[in-house]
């Protein structure tokens, strides 16, 4: 973007900084819900797992609790994208908040008497997780003007990650005091605030008349649309490419071997715990860099930081010190911010509105779908081929999926338009 010289002799005077995103009162109450939907969703499994500790549920039923509420979150995604661009993205954030509010205590009436009961709870969370995914990124791009939107995503990842890095100890120490049933309550509790603490977004000066809703195409048509806005995005479908690769490799081979390694080449699960903190704690400082840095070549920038990734299965492959593993997971977790805030800014800019609550349920169904998918696929090829021949394939899978995606048209800016960002 090109800026009108000043006159000779005139001081160049910086515009003023602007004041934090979480003073504005719409974002702020936008943010909490999504921050209370982001801890409700990480508490589930968590507390479920403290059930298997105390013998109130076998790791078979947390299994078979966890496969539920993933097929409820795939189920959910591609519909809430069609209607949070058809009808209220607002309405979608509270439907579906309310939804997986009624989930909980469906789940804790289970504990004890029917896992069935339980799976059919945890398959409406799922769906209720996933229906608000593309509604709240849809809805950020209608609260936050153009100009904040980078802030804005940024302060969302934030919260995400502050609830991971405290969130184990705090439920661990609620546990300790409150029974799993009261736990699943206060996670029901959380989901009540997701739905009904957000305000509001702009109305849309594109979103059609009532009367041509009720005439309107069928789903798969409507989800068609925004599979077709997708492929109008070079950039997009191959950064979104890359994503997928990146998740259903690197992020499952050092989920299976990640344990085992820490467990048979350094003695403990230390290394497990360290990593896992380290690499949510790179996340929190990646977040906080992107806020404030607008990198020119955005693109290119964000699909090296996803790149970063392979450092962690290379990490577990290589003998080094438990030190250097620890390093390549904070590495990994500020790339990964890198990449996450400028892809989600570029998608609310550069897709048309009307289309981008479905592009967004796109991005969740192939991104976060298909990370099952490699953990069914990791662990059986770490049995047939053992854990070196694995863990170097997704490392090179990692470095070479995003370098691939850089050649993509747009992939410099994450822009249709060869100008943007300069």
């Amino acid at each position: 973007m090109t800026t009108s010289a000043a006159p000779p002799g005139t001081a160049t005077v910086p515009p003023p900084e602007q004041p934090s995103i979480l003073l504005d009162t719409a974002f702020l109450r936008l943010w909490t819900g999504a921050t209370a939907s982001g801890l409700a969703t990480w508490a589930l499994p968590f507390v479920l797992g403290l059930a298997v500790v105390d013998r109130t549920l076998s790791a078979t039923e947390l299994g078979l609790l966890l496969a539920a509420r993933t097929v409820g979150f795939l189920a959910a995604v591609p519909v809430a994208g069609v209607l949070a661009d058809r009808y209220s993205r607002r309405g979608v954030v509270l439907w579906s908040g309310l939804a997986a509010g009624a989930a909980a205590p469906v789940i804790a009436l289970g504990v004890d008497r029917s896992v069935l009961l339980m799976a059919a709870g945890a398959a409406l969370a799922g769906a209720g997780q996933g229906a608000c995914r593309p509604a709240y990124q849809a809805l950020t791009a209608e609260v936050v003007g153009p100009d904040r939107r980078q802030q804005a995503n940024a302060a969302m990842t934030l919260a995400v990650r502050g609830t991971i890095l405290t969130g184990p100890s705090l439920a661990a120490l609620l546990a300790v005091f409150l029974h799993t049933r009261t736990l699943l309550l206060a996670i029901g509790l959380l989901w009540l605030v997701s739905a009904c603490v957000p305000g509001r977004g702009a109305r849309r000066a594109n979103a059609r008349p009532e009367q041509d809703q009720v005439a309107a195409a069928s789903f798969a048509a409507q989800f068609g649309e925004g599979v077709r806005e997708a492929r109008r995005h070079p950039w997009f479908l191959a950064g979104l490419g890359a994503l997928t690769a990146v998740i259903a490799t690197g992020y499952s081979a050092t989920g299976v071997v990640l344990p085992t390694v820490s467990r048979d080449d350094y003695g403990s699960q230390a290394v497990l715990a360290g990593a896992v903190t380290a690499y949510t704690a790179g996340a929190l400082a990646g977040a906080l860099l992107i806020a404030r840095w607008h990198p020119r070549s955005a693109g290119w920038v964000a699909l090296t930081g996803l790149a970063l990734y392979g450092l962690a299965p290379l990490s577990l492959l290589l003998p080094v010190p438990a030190a250097v593993v620890l390093a390549a997971y904070a590495v990994a977790g500020i790339g990964i911010e890198l990449f996450n805030v400028p892809w989600f800014t570029a998608a609310q800019r550069e897709v048309a509105p009307d289309k981008l609550a479905r592009v967004s349920s796109l991005d969740f169904l192939l991104s976060y779908g298909l990370a099952p998918v490699g953990l069914a696929v990791i662990a059986p090829a770490v049995a047939a081929f053992g854990a070196e021949p694995v863990l170097l394939g997704c490392a090179v899978v990692c470095f070479a999926a995003p370098a691939l995606a850089a050649l993509a048209p747009g992939a410099r800016t994450f822009s249709r338009s060869p100008s943007h960002g300069r």
